[in-house]
């Protein structure tokens, strides 16, 4: 197992401000898909591709992380804790899995499956956001048991 100093690490303010804009965006998909299922896939196939660019690039390169570096993380204090990356892009492929089967729920005509999903992602984002706790982050020592171990192929 890698040392927790070879294994990059990110301002905790940056993923709860994620987390706050993320929550927004679910909650506007929610409110669309009352009047339009349509109006609801595609916002929510556009937070499906925000964080699937958070699960490759991890937290610098994730679109609303760069907003956070940019605008938020200038205008506050030094920064006092820190987590891994790791984590936090597990998290965002989580989150991509759930966007990915709600955008399909509303464009397929099934919008209880575009709830529920829609649904589940919210509730993760606002736990990250108003209390701090990362549910993709907690899952995370589990899957990465069960997943198998990436290994880096050495010449002979």
């Amino acid at each position: 197992m890698e040392s927790s100093r070879s294994v990059p690490r990110v301002d905790v303010r940056g993923p709860r401000t994620v987390a706050w804009v993320t929550t927004a965006v679910l909650a506007v998909v929610l409110l669309l898909a009352g009047g339009s299922t349509v109006a609801a896939a595609v916002l929510l196939g556009v937070q499906a591709v925000v964080f699937a660019i958070g699960a490759l690039r991890g937290p610098a390169g994730h679109p609303y992380g760069v907003v956070h570096r940019t605008l938020v993380a200038p205008r506050l204090g030094p920064v006092t804790e820190t987590e891994p990356v790791p984590p936090l892009k597990f998290a965002q492929a989580v989150g991509f899995v759930f966007a990915a089967v709600g955008t399909v729920g509303y464009a397929v005509g099934v919008p209880a499956l575009g709830y529920v999903a829609t649904g589940f992602a919210l509730v993760a984002a606002i736990l990250n956001a108003a209390f701090g706790v990362c549910l993709g982050c907690k899952l995370y020592p589990l899957a990465s048991r069960l997943l198998p171990a990436r290994t880096t192929a050495v010449p002979s």
